[in-house]
């Protein structure tokens, strides 16, 4: 393609190419930093380029493809280039990657150890993630958590937050530097919250999980123990690989539940979030 970067996030390393110059100088701005792909091999290539040739000067529109791709899948305005290489990046993982037990969690870390958030769109897993990592936590990833099928250890994958509509006001609040933002999105407003430099640097650091929680945002305050087997059910639908990958993937979703305390939380807004993970994490 005419334009392309390369930069490993975590384990993984990325291509992207694009037929534009705007999407690929977006993307290396927000991760500015990152290293090159582990000898120069990228892991998963992304694409992004006109359904048809001429739609890359009328009314341009950005289609989505790389190792893997979705046929149904609409393209989105070049204006929105950004979001198509974030998106092109998560698909790749999610239908390409089979070293690690994939989960849709966020995750950070504090004290060698590592605290895992899963839920649907709206449950708040990555504002928490992303507040928490403002408050001194290591922010290990808000998009996939990689488990290892050996020994249970999550291997970071600190791409940039992608943080929606009240979301990014609320890390604003807190402190925190949200650009570019993204208006008219089909997620509605998007706005992307890059990780500071600790976490990129230690992108390498490996942790054991210690407490696992399904969030619900703007709920009454509530906590519920959850047993091994409930979270074993909603982890399967929470990850992408996990039928994928067999008795490995069986094994470590299994290791994980049994080892690690699972507890469904509802609270009414960020604060009051923030401080019931504190409280939670000192207890376990």
């Amino acid at each position: 393609m005419r334009h392309a970067h390369a930069l490993r996030v975590g384990p993984v390393g990325f291509r992207i190419g694009s037929a534009w110059r705007a999407p690929v100088a977006a993307l290396r701005a927000l991760y500015a930093g990152y290293p090159a792909p582990d000898d120069g091999v990228a892991d998963l290539v992304v694409r992004l380029h006109p359904e048809r040739p001429w739609r890359r000067w009328l009314r341009p529109s950005v289609a989505i493809s790389g190792d893997f791709w979705l046929p149904d899948a609409a393209p989105l305005p070049l204006a929105q280039g950004l979001l198509a290489a974030e998106m092109g990046m998560n698909l790749q993982v999610a239908l390409g990657w089979r070293r690690h037990l994939l989960l849709h969690c966020s995750a950070v870390e504090r004290g060698g150890r590592v605290l895992l958030m899963s839920g649907a769109s709206g449950s708040g897993k990555s504002t928490l993630a992303t507040l928490l990592a403002l408050s001194g936590w290591r922010f290990l990833g808000d998009e996939f958590a990689f488990v290892g099928l050996d020994d249970g250890r999550v291997d970071p994958f600190p791409r940039a937050a992608s943080l929606k509509n009240e979301a990014v006001a609320a890390v604003r609040a807190a402190g925190g530097v949200v650009v570019p933002v993204l208006a008219g999105t089909p997620k509605g407003t998007i706005g992307y919250w890059r990780p500071p430099g600790g976490a990129i640097e230690r992108m390498a650091e490996a942790a054991l999980p210690r407490l696992l929680l399904f969030p619900r945002f703007g709920e009454a305050e509530s906590v519920e123990p959850m047993a091994p087997s409930e979270a074993f059910v909603r982890l399967t639908q929470a990850s992408t690989n996990y039928v994928a990958l067999g008795q490995p993937g069986f094994e470590a979703l299994t290791r994980l539940v049994q080892s690690v305390p699972a507890l469904a939380v509802g609270y009414p807004d960020s604060a009051a979030g923030l401080a019931l993970v504190e409280r939670l994490w000192g207890a376990v």
